[in-house]
């Protein structure tokens, strides 16, 4: 598989786990505004997911999702650690624990696939941001 693709089907990827994940706390979420930032952060993930979708149609390639062990331990981890806590204090602790590990997998591979088409690389760069904004919004909310 040539580099754009494999950045492509990664930013794809890490934007489906993006997506179920809100998904999945907004049916566990009940203060209104957490909810519109957790609707605001699932409509960019979704936004960036189908642009991956749309560039690997165009050259061709085909996305590859994740899997579905990964989406069953997400989701059971979700569950498990809301069972007690539904807190919005504690819900946006979980998503600045996932968007640090997201912007740490991001930054490096930014740099591991530096020779990707421009219209890629800026995805993978708006990616980058989002996740740092999505940090930074759950910040009010400790």
């Amino acid at each position: 598989m040539d580099a754009n693709a494999e950045y492509l089907n990664y930013i794809h990827k890490n934007t489906q786990m993006g997506t179920d994940t809100i998904g999945q706390l907004l049916d566990i979420a009940e203060d209104k505004e957490f909810r519109e930032t957790l609707n605001s952060q699932y409509r960019e993930y979704e936004s960036i997911e189908k642009e991956a979708e749309r560039l690997l149609r165009e050259n061709s390639k085909e996305e590859k999702d994740i899997s579905l062990y990964q989406k069953v331990s997400a989701y059971l981890m979700i569950n498990a650690k809301t069972l007690t806590d539904k807190s919005p204090s504690h819900i946006a602790e979980m998503l600045m624990q996932g968007s640090t590990m997201g912007i740490i997998d991001i930054t490096r591979n930014n740099r591991k696939y530096q020779g990707t088409d421009k219209e890629i690389s800026d995805l993978g760069h708006r990616l980058l941001k989002f996740e740092e904004t999505n940090f930074n919004e759950c910040r009010k909310f400790i």
